[in-house]
């Protein structure tokens, strides 16, 4: 695992990032169950895209999206806090092989993780209330995907919305999935890296 020294959502992150599938997409490449995600080939279009342009176009950002990064610190300072524990924050990491990688909002010593979501109130009420799972938000490739990058033993997804109690899922490796995962990369990565090769962008 190699960890790049930039601030998440500064243009040297962006740079790093460039044509590198990352595990808030990894949904886009393979499904909760193991197989071949429908969305593959338009992900595999746009990495290859920013490889041969050496561009990244960021995605749209609602209102709601970019309320939830301004107020990632202030949830990340109350999760370290309700759990007596100190959050280091990271910028974008990648495998050993650097053909994949993620952005974690904390690392957590040795072991832990921390992915943070910052809902709208009526969400995180419904949240509390339901107690959905990771799969049925459409986290669990993202929360399992940091874990095997980072080759961290668990993952605290929490969500906060002030006022509200945080919602913390702790996830631990599946290991069943993280070899459909691994091989899914890998392959995803090799038709990425042809499909650079024949328009010219090379790897």
């Amino acid at each position: 695992m190699i960890i790049l020294d930039c601030e998440q959502g500064s243009d040297l992150w962006f740079e790093h990032k460039i044509g590198i599938p990352s595990a808030s997409r990894y949904k886009e490449i393979i499904t909760s169950t193991g197989e071949p995600s429908k969305s593959r080939l338009g992900y595999m279009y746009e990495l290859a895209t920013q490889r041969i342009t050496g561009v990244f176009k960021e995605g749209f950002k609602s209102q709601a999206m970019q309320d939830g990064n301004d107020k990632e610190a202030l949830s990340r300072w109350r999760y370290a806090m309700e759990n007596e524990v100190i959050v280091d924050q990271v910028g974008f990491c990648t495998s050993d092989c650097g053909r994949w990688g993620c952005s974690p909002d904390g690392l957590i010593g040795d072991d832990g993780l921390l992915e943070l979501k910052n809902p709208e109130g009526k969400m995180q009420l419904k949240r509390l209330e339901t107690n959905p799972t990771l799969v049925s938000m459409g986290y669990f490739q993202q929360v399992q995907g940091q874990l095997f990058v980072m080759e961290r033993n668990w993952n605290d997804f929490v969500s906060c919305h002030t006022g509200l109690q945080l919602y913390t899922i702790r996830s631990e490796p599946d290991h069943e999935f993280l070899l459909k995962l691994e091989s899914r990369l890998i392959e995803f990565c090799d038709e990425l890296d042809e499909l650079c090769k024949k328009w010219g962008a090379g790897t």
